[in-house]
């Protein structure tokens, strides 16, 4: 059965909005998706702008926590590279205790100077960083001992409290887009996770490529993969498709900015230069082109148009795990939760119907 859930963004690109209100919509929203019988809620982590103002996620995942029963709890992702191993293991640990057993704990590695300046951590320490950590974390949440001997975190061994209550194993994700990633997810046993920029049939070598080294890996079929897709869900098909685009194109513009996406310094970043690729193509095509493109690959419509969208990605995919963000782009929290109840209603019972197809490499 497709597995739905949600991710909260955080971006507060609506001027009028203080940041007090938006913390009060997106954590509504979370509490929403779980009355609507949401699988998951998912939350990221950024720094410092407008684009995105979250800095700690599994903090406000602990708030979300003591609203909520059942819904699972997700990190899209703890940016490994900003935070002590150690203090990651902890918190996840302190937080899987307080939820009863609930989160999903996605890592990643981050991507925008305008966060790694203030960090103190040089883009080009990232790879290696992540590399070195990701695996004390995991292990650390399986065994309740976490200890470390690289050059980044010499980390002498400690026992952690609260201990785990359950194994990680298939709670493990990576967010993963370069063919680094793509080896490290699969090494760690960690489901992929991926923010859709591009239309699935176009992704599907990096797709295949990570099944096929998880299997190397690990012997058995690698878990479905989780596709992080912007969704906006309306009666109306005309109306859907103008308040959509309007949003997204706004959210792309505000992610080109914050991440630089159309910059040179990719190909002379180590461990970045699969992104110098992106950035020439934005150049030569223009970013407006690249906006529109990019809410073409996003779920919108009436309930009918999105559910053939999901199923036209299960043809091509095989079965995986769907998580869609339903407010972005300074989109009016109203407009937002009427397109999760209405996806919830009209969307979501059919589309967990679909035929699974499998998904082995």
């Amino acid at each position: 059965m497709l597995s739905i859930g949600i991710n909260l963004g955080f971006g507060k690109l609506d001027p009028e909005l203080t940041d007090q209100e938006m913390y009060a919509g997106e954590v509504d929203l979370a509490v929403l998706a779980e009355t609507l019988g949401y699988d998951s809620v998912w939350v990221v982590e950024h720094h410092f702008e407008d684009y995105s103002l979250c800095p700690d996620n599994l903090l406000l995942l602990a708030n979300v926590a003591g609203r909520t029963e059942s819904i699972r709890l997700g990190t899209g992702a703890v940016i490994v590279p900003w935070n002590d191993p150690l203090r990651v293991a902890e918190k996840a640990l302190m937080l899987d205790t307080l939820s009863g057993g609930r989160l999903l704990l996605g890592l990643g590695r981050g991507l925008s100077r305008k966060e790694y300046v203030p960090f103190r951590v040089p883009l080009d320490e990232t790879r290696d960083r992540f590399d070195e950590a990701a695996p004390m974390i995991f292990e650390a949440l399986e065994t309740g001992v976490i200890e470390g001997d690289g050059p980044f975190y010499p980390q002498p061994r400690a026992e952690l409290r609260p201990r785990p209550r359950a194994t990680f194993r298939g709670r493990r994700y990576v967010v993963a887009g370069s063919p680094d990633s793509l080896v490290m997810a699969a090494r760690l046993e960690a489901q992929m996770m991926s923010f859709i920029v591009r239309p699935v049939p176009a992704l599907m070598p990096n797709f295949t490529r990570y099944r096929e080294l998880f299997e190397a890996e690990h012997g058995r079929v690698a878990p479905p993969i989780s596709l992080n897709v912007n969704m906006y869900c309306h009666e109306d098909d005309e109306l859907a498709r103008e308040r959509h685009f309007r949003y997204v194109n706004r959210f792309f513009m505000s992610n080109v900015d914050h991440y630089e996406m159309a910059g040179t310094h990719f190909a002379t970043t180590k461990g970045h230069e699969r992104y110098a690729e992106s950035a020439a193509y934005f150049r030569e095509i223009g970013l407006e082109k690249a906006a529109d493109d990019y809410a073409a690959t996003a779920l919108w419509g009436s309930p009918e148009r999105i559910l053939g969208q999901i199923e036209a990605i299960r043809d091509v995919l095989g079965d995986y795990e769907l998580v869609v963000a339903p407010c972005f782009g300074g989109m009016p929290y109203d407009q937002a939760r009427a397109s999760l109840e209405l996806f919830a209603r009209e969307v979501m019972p059919k589309a967990r119907g679909l035929r699974v197809v499998p998904e082995t490499a």
